[in-house]
């Protein structure tokens, strides 16, 4: 069985709702397994829930429930959502299933036999909100913080299980020289080895304060700790510890996405635990950044917490995924505001490629009566749009293998004002007044052969509006079933039916 491509999320903590990061890193993680897709790869993609720890216990008792009913209530709410966001994920891994409560007490039990899992007593400060232990440097930097947003900190002293984090210091920065590709961007590559330069102490790994979690293996009255549980759920998915065959065929993953704010427990616990337990690491860690909301920090005190449901029930699923990707480079922060929504949808989305699209298709409903053209022998203007989209096409790759979404977009729209500007340069309305009937089917070739290239382009980021814009060409086989490769294809592919009908892809906003 060929090794498949893994893409992951993290797995969402459920004692809250879904907000504006939640979607973002899936919609991302979406893109990059449609574009494989289209590459011709087969695909994996995980996405998922984290129901265990004492912020969901106590946060369901607050609410007079039991953990398991949040967690259910929850995840309905971030199913439905990836149903609204059309989220292609292969499988959506919860914590509290059979399945995994298996992979996390195998780990464990691999783990402790190896000897880096040992009894001891914990004596600190624990982030509740994060469910992190605390350093005392980190401690003076939560004390500095603002009190309104300091996240609740206890101090904590139990008997703990300890994993022995000390012994990979080395191994960890070994790696991270051997393989610099290992944790992106570089920014946060550089942040991590400072941190792992800086000294590791051996972290503690189970919990007997609280009991809503996977219990230690032979000593119940513990619980495991709940990012050891978390970070499992990437094995638990592919068939860890009993199907070996799946396993093999899909681990190790090729890019787990994250947040910023978690890529230490990715790229630092994360494989450590692995290398413990004689496991391939994943190939990359992807930290993304974070949003603010018209330039401040999001927070219910606020109320300005973004709601994607309502931003898609208002614009819809394609503009909300085109924003998110376009507005910022992918590993960066960013900021979300309606009138910069509202400006991206009425300049590159109606002015730009919705104008085009309907533009070309009105002439040939008008011009050859919805009849696709027959070209001619291409001019120096014709072929400067092919070379143009085969350079598009290679600029798309190159964007996308860095994970660079932006760029791919822009390049993308770059394109789009091109063809843009060749339809005001050759005037097929001048061309069909003078009845110079091969030059315009010339033309409008040209301009159709150039949809059909940005239809499978924007694909992966666009998948509904990529659909309708297909659709609307005439083409009789659905554009899931092209490749990326076609799309360099110029003029390969013969165009085969007819245009019936023009619709709007994307309408202008108002921006009060």
């Amino acid at each position: 069985m060929p090794k498949q491509f893994y893409v992951t999320t993290p797995i969402y903590y459920v004692n809250d709702v879904p907000h504006i990061g939640h979607a973002y890193t899936t919609i991302a993680a979406d893109v990059i397994a449609r574009y494989r897709r289209l590459l011709g790869d087969e695909v994996f993609f995980l996405t998922g829930t984290d129901e265990h720890g004492q912020k969901i216990e106590r946060t369901a008792e607050a609410s007079g429930e039991k953990p398991i009913e949040l967690a259910d209530k929850v995840v309905l709410r971030f199913k439905n959502l990836w149903g609204k966001l059309g989220i292609t994920n292969d499988d959506f891994i919860r914590t509290t299933e059979q399945r995994h409560i298996k992979a996390v007490e195998e780990i464990f039990r691999k783990i402790e036999k190896k000897g880096d899992i040992y009894l001891g007593e914990y004596e600190g400060w624990y982030d509740i909100r994060n469910e992190a232990f605390i350093t005392e440097t980190q401690l003076e930097e939560y004390l500095s913080l603002p009190e309104a947003t300091r996240p609740p900190i206890e101090k904590v002293k139990e008997e703990s299980y300890f994993f022995r984090l000390s012994n990979y210091q080395e191994p960890l920065l070994a790696y991270y020289h051997k393989h610099p590709e290992f944790i992106k961007p570089d920014n946060r590559r550089n942040e991590v080895i400072r941190f792992v330069e800086g000294g590791l102490r051996d972290l503690s790994v189970s919990r007997t304060t609280f009991s809503w979690g996977i219990p230690v293996p032979g000593n119940p009255k513990h619980v495991i700790y709940v990012w050891f549980d978390a970070l499992t759920n990437y094995l638990t998915a592919v068939g860890f510890p009993d199907d070996e065959e799946e396993f093999n065929a899909i681990w190790p993953a090729d890019i787990h996405l994250v947040g910023k704010d978690i890529l230490r427990f990715h790229a630092v616990y994360w494989p450590a635990f692995l290398m413990s337990a004689g496991l391939p690491l994943p190939i990359q860690v992807f930290a993304h950044g974070w949003w603010t909301v018209e330039g401040e920090k999001m927070s219910k005190s606020l109320g300005n917490v973004v709601d994607p449901y309502k931003v898609v029930d208002e614009f819809g699923e394609d503009i909300f995924r085109y924003f998110l990707l376009r507005e910022m480079p992918f590993g960066q922060d960013g900021d979300f505001s309606r009138t910069a929504l509202i400006g991206r949808i009425n300049g590159e989305l109606a002015n730009g490629l919705g104008n085009l699209v309907s533009r070309i298709l009105g002439m040939i409903k008008r011009y050859k009566d919805g009849e696709l053209p027959t070209p001619g022998k291409l001019e120096i203007i014709d072929e400067d749009v092919r070379k143009k989209a085969l350079y598009t096409v290679e600029r798309v790759e190159e964007a996308m293998n860095e994970i660079a979404f932006n760029k791919a977009l822009s390049s993308i729209w770059d394109f789009i004002g091109l063809v843009n500007k060749y339809v005001d340069d050759t005037a097929p309305w001048t061309l069909a007044k003078a009845g110079d009937k091969d030059r315009l089917d010339t033309v409008l070739w040209v301009l159709v052969e150039s949809l059909r290239i940005v239809s499978i382009m924007i694909y992966p980021f666009m998948p509904d509006s990529a659909n309708k814009m297909w659709g609307m060409l005439g083409f009789k086989e659905s554009l899931e079933s092209q490749y990326f490769s076609n799309a360099k294809n110029w003029g390969e592919i013969q165009l085969s039916g007819r245009i019936e009908k023009v619709k709007s892809l994307f309408p202008r906003y108002d921006s009060n």
